[in-house]
């Protein structure tokens, strides 16, 4: 059953602040296989002109993932999320994470299709910090694979 477009534009309340932290990012950073120093080294990440230790460019994702639980959860909404893949993920930067960034999101569905008897989903995600300023954008698909497919 295809998901009700009434869905698109409906946002959903921001998050609870999570906080970043230098070994959440180090382990990130490890996990994806990118030995930059600025993501594991305090004066490394200064020498660049942060404050701290900055986080790879698709760490936000783990947050993002996280507040998009809300959507896909959403009864309402009837998404079937065993039926569920990531079909892709965008990022765009106002400025990077940062350990100690206690950051939350709230997540809007930008747009809902239907393509083959599968629905795709976009949710984007206003990520800002505990002073409200906008740190990223992020927009994830989500595809929904027709019933009856393996």
């Amino acid at each position: 059953m295809a998901l009700d477009q009434s869905f698109v534009g409906r946002t959903y309340p921001p998050t609870a602040p999570y906080e970043v932290g230098r070994e959440k990012i180090r382990e990130f950073a490890e996990a994806v296989g990118d030995p930059n120093p600025a993501y594991t080294d305090p004066e490394a990440a200064k020498a660049l002109g942060h404050p701290d230790v900055i986080a790879p460019p698709t760490f936000p994702f783990v947050i993002t993932y996280r507040a998009a639980a809300e959507v896909v959860g959403d009864p309402q909404l009837g998404l079937d999320f065993s039926r569920v893949v990531h079909g892709d993920q965008k990022f765009a930067y106002t400025r990077p994470v940062r350990a100690g960034d206690r950051l939350a999101v709230a997540q809007t569905i930008e747009s809902i299709k239907s393509l083959a008897g599968n629905d795709v989903l976009v949710i984007r995600g206003e990520v800002h910090d505990e002073a409200g300023e906008h740190v990223v954008t992020t927009w994830m698909k989500l595809v929904a694979r027709a019933a009856g497919e393996a």
